[in-house]
């Protein structure tokens, strides 16, 4: 299968879902022509994940400094689980990052918040290594946060709806990394127009590249990073990565943080 018509996917289940609804003559041509793009493009979707699992065997983490700097508490990391998401768009060592104390999620209201309500939003993100800008984008709004049951639901169709397309609608204002040896660093929901670096740029280790923010498929703001073997999202397999950091309890730890932990990174530096 092309890895063109794989990257597309989406264009598939979102026309196989058009056929499905506007049909209105039974079980005719447009209803079977519908559910055959849709099992097309979830068999896609489903090959696409497959080959980015990561090779068999065991790699090692790559050391990296932290990408960010103060108390942040970990969410969805590879210490907990892995894959820590997906293995869909190399996000197999994903880890996500905010800061606390934040507004805690309800059940009713307020069904929103501003971004600004939260301590993440508008923190400063280092480089965790040298390197050279490779991807950067920040023109995407930053939205308000998903974290009522309301905006819960909001979020899990609108994350689908973002699945279908590019990859850029998932991770918001993002910034990729080529830090050398077929290492990329992605750092994902980006405050709008808040990048320091461009295209082409080289970077040191823990120089301010962008601010945290709420864009792209976020539920409040927060940092998403991530290592991955080559520079497309779509085909490019995750990486292990370990920081420096010291734990609520004052011990200084190598490796990445448990879900819920509260740590301070060490200051970035050179791997």
């Amino acid at each position: 299968m092309p890895l063109l018509l794989r990257k597309h996917h989406g264009l598939l289940i979102a026309a196989g879902t058009v056929c499905v609804v506007v049909n209105g003559s039974g079980l005719g041509a447009l209803w079977f022509t519908g559910v055959g793009l849709l099992l097309g493009g979830l068999l896609l979707r489903w090959v696409l994940t497959r080959a980015q699992r990561p090779p068999r065997g065991v790699t090692p983490p790559v050391a990296l400094g932290a990408p960010v700097r103060g108390h942040w508490v970990a969410l969805n990391g590879p210490a907990t689980k892995v894959p820590s998401h997906t293995h869909s768009l190399a996000q197999t060592y994903a880890i996500d990052l905010v800061r606390r104390p934040a507004p805690e999620p309800v059940w009713v209201w307020p069904i929103a918040r501003r971004p600004a309500a939260y301590p993440a939003y508008g923190e400063p993100l280092l480089a965790p290594a040298d390197g050279r800008v490779v991807a950067a984008a920040d023109g995407q709004r930053d939205h308000l946060s998903r974290t009522s049951l309301a905006g819960l639901g909001y979020l899990l169709v609108e994350g689908f709806v973002r699945s279908l397309a590019d990859p850029r609608h998932i991770l918001g204002n993002h910034l990729v990394l080529d830090l050398g040896d077929g290492t990329y660093a992605v750092f994902a929901h980006l405050r709008r127009r808040s990048l320091r670096v461009a295209v082409g740029e080289r970077v040191t280790a823990g120089q301010p590249l962008a601010e945290c923010g709420n864009s792209g498929n976020s539920s409040e703001p927060h940092l998403h990073f991530q290592l991955m073997d080559g520079p497309d999202l779509t085909s490019a397999h995750g990486l292990p990565f370990t920081w420096r950091y010291t734990d609520d309890d004052g011990h200084e730890q190598v490796g990445v943080p448990a879900d819920r932990t509260r740590f301070t990174p060490a200051a970035p530096g050179p791997r």
